[in-house]
């Protein structure tokens, strides 16, 4: 869901840098050293799983994982996402780095969500309850990363409108998609290795 170079507004593109600033100030103050592994994989993860896209005029259409990512790790989300699309702005030239702000926001904010609406119904001994946990923040955080990034567009220009729906609309069966990985990953997690839902 990346969107290109030169296509928003500098007011959008300071906006979404700001926030996206702020969301690293508070992923940096919640990161534990333990935790860095699970930043460092799923920021890998996320890198691997959206270099796959599919163009949608300014934009385009991927796997994004940010739901799992959301669950997994809550403000720290912020810099596994940037990180992985910094990653891919200077080595492939996807979204880059004007846009990284508000691409970063639009995918790391809905993880932070998902995490903040669907954690406590992550549970060891309820895994039909974790699962279903898991397709709502996957699911839930792709569709609102739609819809941020449909708002920027908007945003910027109105005629951006038609997109901004087709983005939408296009990210439906990936939400359904991630939503079932995610439900899987959780569960698979908490028999293998629930303690990283708790730390």
């Amino acid at each position: 869901m990346h969107i290109s170079e030169g296509v928003l507004s500098p007011p959008v593109l300071l906006a979404g840098g700001l926030l996206t600033l702020g969301g690293i100030i508070l992923g940096l103050k919640n990161l534990k050293n333990e935790k860095l592994p699970q930043v460092a994989v799923l920021s890998s993860a996320f890198f691997v799983a959206s270099l796959i896209h599919v163009p949608i005029g300014p934009s385009s259409a991927h796997l994004i994982l940010n739901g799992l990512v959301g669950i997994l790790l809550g403000w720290c989300s912020f810099l596994a996402i940037f990180l992985g699309l910094l990653l891919q702005a200077l080595i492939f030239q996807f979204g880059g780095l004007t846009v990284l702000g508000v691409n970063t926001f639009d995918m790391a904010f809905p993880a932070v969500i998902c995490w903040f609406l669907f954690r406590r119904m992550i549970k060891k001994d309820n895994l039909k309850l974790s699962f279903i946990g898991g397709f709502l923040s996957g699911f839930c955080a792709v569709i609102l990363a739609a819809i941020f990034t449909s708002t920027a567009l908007y945003l910027t220009q109105k005629r951006f409108l038609a997109v901004a729906k087709t983005l939408i609309a296009v990210h439906l069966p990936i939400a359904t998609i991630e939503g079932l990985i995610t439900g899987f990953v959780v569960t698979y997690l908490l028999k293998v290795k629930p303690e990283v839902f708790y730390e």
